[in-house]
This record gives C-alpha cells, sequence and structure tokens, in this order.
C-alpha cells in the first residue's frame, strides 16, 4: 500500500506486525490511555543500594525475550549499555529487546551480543557507526524500529514500548533513587530522555559512579521512581557527549546559508519580544544562530525561550539576556551541562514535554522557528536524515519531525552539494520528515520555498531574497555535478521508520553495498 506521501509500505512487516500508514502530519487521532507501570511499597528500613549488575539481574530477575531501556545523554561516550549487556551474555540471557535512545559508535560491542543471540531487537531513534552499518547489511532478522524523539516518549507512554527494566546512567544518585545529572565527575547535563522511561518502565535500576548523602539536590529523576541503585566504576565519558561542531562556522559558503536563513527568519517577522528559536549543533546552523542573535540585540528584542539539544552558544544568549528560559532536552556540550546546574533560567525537560504528539501540549508547539539539516530533500520537500547516499544507515529523525511538525516556520539550511552529489533528489532514498511540515529550503545557490506557502514565498521575494522553485535549484545541482545514480538496495526491511505519531513514513531495505 502507499502512505499519504506515497512511499510503498508493506500491510504487514515481519518482526513489526501490521502496519499504521502515514496519513499526514496531524491526521492521527489518539485513542485509549496511557500505561501504568505495577504499584510498588518501599519500607521503612529497606535499601535500594545493589551491589553489582549482576545482582540487578538476579533480583528482578530479568530473564529472556526482556526489553531493556537505556538513554543516550553521555552519547558517544556511554559506559553503560556495555556493561549490562556483558552482564546479560554472561548469565546466558537471550532474545532480549535494546530500547536506546540513540546508538553511537561507542556501541559496537552490540554486535557480537546480536550474533550471539543475546540482543534480537533494536528500538532507536538514531543510529551511526558500526551497529549501523552491520543492521543496514541485515545482521538482525526483525528490523529496528526507528522513532522521533517525541514519538518514543508517545510510545512508552502509550504502551506500544513496554519497557522491563529501565537502566538509567546517573551522572549523580542517593541512596534512595533520587537522580540528576548535573553533580559527580561524570555529570552530562540533562536527563531528559531518561524521564519517559523512568516514568513507565516496571523496573528502574539507576547506575551510578557517584554516590552523594541524601537527600541529593537539584533532583531531575525522583525515588518515586527508582527501585534499586547500583554503584560501578564509571558510567560514562562526559567528553563523548559533544556533537559535531560547536562553533561557528567559517567556511565561506556555510557562511552564505546561515546568513540568508537569518534573512528568512527575519522577514517572516517573527523577530519580536517573545521569539521562540531551535537550532542544532552544526557550523551552519549555529552561524545562522549568530546572525539572528545580531538581529535580536539591534531590535533589543527579547525572546522566550530556546529549545532541544542545547550548546554553550545558546547558553551565553541566555546569559545575556536575549532569551528569558532554555529548555534543554538533551545538553551537546559541558557548558550547557554547567548552565543548567547554576541557572535557574536553564531548565530541564523530559522527551515528552519536549515533543511527544500525544500530550495536553508538546514545547515544539510553541516554537517559532526551528533550524534542521538534511542528508537530501525532494522536490516535495520531504527530507531524509536516515540513510546517506549509499543506503546505510547513519542518523535518524531524533527531533526533527517532532520540531518540524510544531514551529510555525521550518527551515532546512543545506548544501547543494554534499560530498560531489546533489543534495535536491526527485524522490528521497527514505522519508523521515514529511514535506507537508518543511517550509524552507536554503541553499547557497538559492532559497526555495514550499508551494504550501505562497504568502511566505511572496515575503522573501519582496525582501530581495534569491526566491527559485525547488525544482530549479535541483536541476543547477544536476548541472554542476550530474544527476546521482540510484541507491540499489535488497528486498529485506532492515529498518521500520515511524512518524512522531506511530504511523509508517518509510522502511529501510537492506544496502546491496556499504
Amino acid at each position: 500500500m502507499k502512505n499519504q506521501i506515497g512511499r510503498e509500505i508493506p500491510e504487514t512487516i515481519p518482526g513489526y506486525g501490521k502496519v499504521n500508514a502515514f496519513a499526514g502530519v496531524f491526521a492521527t487521532i489518539p485513542d485509549g490511555k496511557r500505561q501504568a507501570p505495577p504499584v510498588k511499597r518501599m519500607l521503612p528500613g529497606q535499601t535500594k543500594l545493589v551491589e553489582s549488575l549482576e545482582e540487578i539481574f538476579k533480583r528482578v530477575p530479568i530473564k529472556d525475550g526482556m526489553t531493556l531501556s537505556f538513554h543516550h545523554h553521555f552519547r558517544n561516550g556511554d559506559g553503560v549499555l556495555n556493561q549490562v549487556l556483558e552482564v546479560a551474555a554472561k548469565l546466558g540471557l537471550k532474545n532480549l529487546k535494546i530500547a536506546l535512545s540513540s546508538i553511537f559508535p561507542v556501541h559496537k560491542p552490540l554486535i557480537e551480543h546480536i550474533k550471539n543471540g543475546v540482543v534480537t531487537g533494536l528500538d532507536a531513534n538514531y543510529m551511526s557507526g558500526p551497529v549501523a552499518e552491520a543492521v543496514s547489511k541485515g545482521l538482525l532478522e526483525k528490523p529496528v524500529i526507528l522513532r522521533t524523539h517525541g514519538g518514543r516518549a508517545r510510545a512508552i507512554e502509550c504502551g506500544q514500548l513496554k519497557i522491563d527494566v529501565a537502566f538509567i546512567a546517573a551522572p549523580a544518585a542517593d541512596d534512595y533513587g533520587n537522580l540528576n545529572g548535573v553533580s559527580g565527575d561524570t555529570a552530562c547535563g540533562s536527563l531528559g530522555y531518561a524521564f519517559p522511561d523512568a516514568e513507565y518502565a516496571d523496573y528502574v535500576v539507576a547506575v551510578t559512579d557517584h554516590i552523594e548523602p541524601y537527600p541529593l539536590a537539584p533532583v531531575s529523576i525522583s525515588q518515586t521512581r527508582v527501585d534499586a541503585v547500583v554503584v560501578v566504576p564509571c558510567i560514562g565519558d562526559p567528553k563523548g557527549i559533544v556533537s559535531g561542531t560547536t562553533q561557528v562556522t567559517k567556511d565561506p559558503v556555510g557562511l552564505k546559508i546561515a546568513t540568508n536563513a537569518a534573512k528568512v527568519i527575519e522577514a517572516t517577522g517573527l523577530i519580536q519580544d517573545g521569539f521562540s528559536f531551535q537550532t542544532g549543533a552544526g557550523g551552519a546552523s549555529l552561524a545562522t544562530a549568530h546572525f539572528v542573535r545580531q538581529m535580536m540585540e539591534a531590535k533589543e528584542v527579547t525572546g522566550s525561550f530556546a529549545l532541544g539539544g542545547i550548546t554553550g552558544y545558546m547558553v551565553d544568549m541566555l546569559e545575556k539576556g536575549l532569551f528569558r528560559r532554555v529548555f534543554d532536552v538533551q545538553g551537546f556540550d559541558l557548558e550547557a551541562q554547567r548552565s543548567l546546574r547554576d541557572n535557574p533560567n536553564h531548565i530541564e525537560v523530559g522527551a515528552g514535554l519536549y515533543a511527544s504528539p500525544f500530550n495536553g501540549g508538546c514545547l515544539v508547539n510553541k516554537l517559532d522557528v526551528v533550524i534542521l539539516g538534511a542528508t537530501e530533500i525532494d522536490t516535495d520537500f520531504n527530507v531524509n536524515v536516515v540513510t546517506g547516499s549509499n543506503g546505510v544507515i547513519m542518523g535518524g529523525s531524533g527531533g526533527h519531525s517532532d520540531a518540524a511538525a510544531g514551529a510555525k516556520v521550518t527551515i532546512v539550511v543545506a548544501n547543494l552539494l554534499r560530498g560531489r552529489l546533489p543534495i535536491i533528489v526527485d524522490k528521497v532514498l527514505t522519508a523521515t520528515t514529511p514535506g507537508e511540515s518543511i517550509d524552507v529550503l536554503v541553499t547557497e545557490r538559492g532559497i526555495a520555498v514550499n508551494p504550501r506557502q505562497p504568502e511566505l514565498r511572496q515575503r522573501l521575494a519582496e525582501a530581495g531574497l534569491p526566491v527559485k522553485d525547488i525544482a530549479q535549484l535541483k536541476e543547477l545541482a544536476e548541472a554542476i555535478a550530474g544527476a546521482p545514480a540510484a541507491v540499489q538496495t535488497g528486498e529485506k526491511i532492515v529498518a521500520v521508520v515511524e512518524y512522531r505519531d506511530g504511523t509508517i513514513i518509510d522502511v529501510v531495505r537492506q544496502a546491496k553495498e556499504v
């Protein structure tokens, strides 16, 4: 069958089940109720301290076929997943499903656990490195489920992703299970992506390398949702949290894109008191923030909030009074961690509050502008951030689809050519974010506006910006580099790409050449 954006999707996918096809950004109306974990009690005098991870496995007990969850706030510095799975393998467990919010190169040991049958299922919002490459080659029998950050929170809250045991890497804990990410030698900042796991998992284990006297303060995750506390020598390396570059680009092409993106924002008229903004950690994205900052300073504008993965650059804008608040679901550098610890206007938020589509209102709904990237974009403005030009998984939606759906204006910034290949294609290899929620593409050779936004196109043209049809930009790229060859894939579905509402926007088929 075809979904709303014309992608061919099987009605049933082996290892996944019956498919609900994507029908539109806001087409799916929720029904049912949130799931609930078991009711428990803790008697006076009882302790939550457990001497080892192995003892946790025996106490729960963790059995074959269970789902274990982990957060990714240490990103490529995470040390907890590998330690837990080492114990699982030692105890002879099989058929585990790992629900890890993101997978990085540091998680390479997962490959052997999959080959040995310890792990047979993966659920993630983002994948890169050796595990992503192995999955793309068909390592798993069942397809990986790729969700959005908000979609993962929704799936946990609504019972679609049922977690048996959540292992929460906690830079600081007390002996009764209060946790935060801003204290201790391995402080990583916000623990926002672990909030749904802590709230809805059947059993919650805090894994820490830093115990403080009771009561810990501040508290990110409360003692009421933590069943056990395990102390290990080290939970991770905070230096691994740094995402991409945290410096404004000096590349002339990137600066040209950023300048035009900032001019697009200015032309919308949204840079006024109360302005809200989300951008990423890449050099061009930060450069856009830099030029937006100059516009805000010139107009003496105070924004309401900045949102998302937070960098030191956004922290500086907060501290200079350019935003009244920063909402932080994930720190992208150590400066963000410091600010979260010290500044009451830097506020930690969970993944559900950040971006779940099925609650009383998430923060992305209040965004004026979001700046996003793209691996490729097609002439219908559908964006791919999952697979590279060789068909290999190299990313995932993360908050891409969530922020695009919520913001008043969604801007994709990208070089017209990426690795000598045109970024604009007739049909993206893997649809991640639907064109319905993308408003503007900004490249160094021109700006394309979604035909759904004729008034916006007129505004940008009147502002003297180089507005072109997206088909014109595609022709220009192909005139420079030629049309890219079609990527050849096999028939096996190696990943299912869920939109934030739980419908299927696309699938990833096995890469033929990796």
